[in-house]
């Protein structure tokens, strides 16, 4: 069994039901991956460090966290704040665009609302994972005192994993962007981008140059998605070209990455190789792209994974 804590930030989700309905549900790039890892590997233990209000709605985001068997130790719940708010349009292929209401929320305070005693804790943790949205959201001064932790974790012993997931529009700036990406990039001991992260920021748009730009970095292993095409997996400077398993019908993108992280973090903890992981991780991230919204429903995840390939 080991011990993984996502860190980032949930939102509640909406999504339409109609021209005037809206589903709800909680979400958010990290918290996604979380969520599909403990279902798929239920083996292991998963925690979630992020911040949310003491109103009803954070409640409800507690309570779902427990139903999903995720620990909340390492979440901090701030006076004046809540969480924030998305809502998810698809176009007739299954693109998503969104509407945010995040300005202020609790997830932004994650480092002040940390205790010394849960920062301790977070010690005792095998895997550490954030992504670029868990940077992105952070003021200047929570963003120091993240990378500190990171740090800290590091020397404790903690392998580190990021996913770059850049979104420009979180960003000040790109150069802003691209100096915390590069700290974290130099911390992580495994590194999970998709090649547009590269090409949006460092016009990089090759498999290749992102193989060739990440070189400078001492990771243990990279994993370079591309949406629907092949995954590259470099370990010990040897590189696999791995399929994945397409869709048959896109119904909603929201997700798919996020899927294909806690199942492809979770096989390789639990003694897969890269082949079986990204076979696993992909099969699922196909089933998750057929259904609306970021976290399917528990039965129907579970009707799906039964299906998963032997």
């Amino acid at each position: 069994m080991k011990k993984i804590v996502f860190a980032g930030e949930a939102m509640l989700e909406l999504t339409r039901a109609g021209s005037e309905q809206f589903n709800r549900a909680f979400a958010g790039d990290v918290y996604n991956s979380s969520v599909y890892l403990k279902r798929a590997f239920p083996e292991h233990e998963i925690g979630f460090m992020s911040g949310v209000g003491k109103d009803t709605l954070s409640d409800q985001f507690l309570d779902v966290l427990a139903t999903e068997q995720v620990d909340t130790t390492f979440m901090g719940r701030s006076d004046v704040s809540n969480m924030g708010i998305y809502m998810v349009n698809t176009d007739e292929h299954g693109e998503r665009s969104f509407l945010y209401w995040r300005n202020s929320a609790a997830a932004k305070e994650v480092m002040s609302l940390l205790s010394d005693e849960q920062t301790e804790s977070l010690k005792a943790a095998d895997i550490f994972f954030f992504s670029g949205i868990s940077l992105a959201i952070l003021p200047s001064g929570e963003r120091a005192a993240f990378f500190e932790l990171l740090k800290t974790l590091k020397d404790s012993g903690t392998t580190l994993i990021f996913d770059p997931n850049y979104r420009a529009r979180l960003w000040g700036s790109e150069e802003e962007a691209k100096q915390a990406m590069i700290a974290a990039f130099e911390l992580s001991d495994w590194l999970m981008p998709g090649v547009e992260d590269f090409a949006d920021l460092f016009g990089l748009n090759t498999v290749d140059d992102v193989v060739e730009y990440c070189a400078q970095y001492q990771f243990d292993e990279l994993v370079i998605k591309q949406g629907s095409d092949s995954v590259h997996v470099v370990r010990g400077g040897e590189t696999q070209v791995l399929p994945v398993i397409p869709s048959e019908k896109v119904v909603d993108t929201t997700s798919a990455g996020d899927a294909f992280n806690g199942v492809y973090l979770g096989a390789r903890v639990s003694g897969n190789e890269p082949e079986r992981a990204c076979q696993l991780a992909s099969y699922l991230a196909a089933r998750v792209v057929e259904t609306p919204g970021a976290i399917m429903k528990r039965d129907l995840f579970t009707a799906k994974w039964d299906k998963r390939p032997a």
